[in-house]
């Protein structure tokens, strides 16, 4: 007789997971969770950390305060950069001329002249805010005659010269002059050459040969502000202050050879000439033609 296995019962069924909240219909993709509460922090924790912040703003502004200071007091050492009030001259803003199509700049490698092509007279500074024209040292067209030139010489030295200048091809002069409310009287002269070899003939024949300007017999070359990078690449420059005793006026020159050009700067003033003016009106006539 066969015995009766008993009915075997089904295993229960684990509980099943809630439907995503909320809950969607079927079919429907379920909608997104809620955000979950802020978590409220400590405010032990808050105050130190603004605590800390705070700490870290005075310690930047201070810092910045330092470096600043140290910063103006080194651009206030360098030529044409020195602090506003100190005595500079209001320049309007100084622009390279254009080149005429296809010409090279004046160091480029295929211009083995070193010409400038630029017109010359759009290669001298002009003249700063609240200057009056010197009429008489250019006239309208802006090109100064050689007699005129040499004329800034003393007499002994006009003969050296104006042999220089006929020997190393002089091509063209342009010059302005203006006078500042101060009386502060300033001459720029450029000189074209037919080649770079021949300006710095000629500046040689200047500084060499001991040529003096009128006014100034007695004078010596600056090398202090002229080494702290006033000096443009590929030009070479020369300062000469006039020493004392010189007289009712102080005469300041600056020699600036740049290819075939070659730039003089004369400043004079009734006692003392200023410094930063005259270093200031070089740099940027260094700069134009550099």
């Amino acid at each position: 007789m066969t015995q009766q296995q008993p009915e075997t019962q089904p295993a229960p069924l684990p509980p099943q997971a809630p439907p995503p909240y909320p809950y969607a219909p079927p079919g429907q993709p379920p909608l997104p969770a809620p955000l979950a509460a802020p978590v409220r922090k400590d405010r032990r924790v808050l105050r130190a950390v603004l605590r800390w912040t705070a700490a870290v703003v005075v310690f930047g502004v201070v810092g910045a305060g330092v470096a600043y200071g140290v910063t103006e007091q080194k651009r206030g050492d360098l030529p044409g950069l020195a602090t506003e009030g100190d005595g500079r001259w209001e320049y309007p803003t100084i622009e390279k001329p254009p080149l005429p199509s296809g010409a090279p700049d004046p160091f480029a490698e295929e211009n083995t002249r070193e010409e400038h092509f630029a017109d010359l007279r759009q290669l001298v500074l002009p003249a700063p805010k609240g200057a009056t024209a010197d009429k008489k040292l250019a006239g309208d067209d802006g090109w100064l005659p050689t007699a005129t030139y040499l004329d800034a010489y003393a007499k002994d030295s006009r003969g050296d010269l104006r042999s220089s200048l006929k020997e190393g091809g002089l091509r063209q002069i342009a010059a302005r002059g203006w006078t500042m409310p101060d009386g502060t009287h300033t001459r720029v002269y450029l000189l074209r050459f037919n080649t770079a070899a021949f300006a710095r003939e000629h500046l040689n024949a200047v500084t060499d040969n001991g040529a003096t300007l009128v006014g100034a017999a007695n004078v010596e070359e600056s090398y202090g502000w002229s080494a702290k990078g006033s000096k443009v690449r590929f030009t070479s420059l020369h300062v000469y202050d006039e020493q004392k005793p010189y007289g009712a006026e102080q005469l300041r020159q600056g020699y600036v050879q740049a290819g075939d050009v070659l730039a003089l700067v004369v400043q004079s003033g009734r006692g003392t000439t200023p410094k930063i003016p005259f270093q200031q009106t070089v740099v940027l006539q260094n700069q134009l033609l550099g």
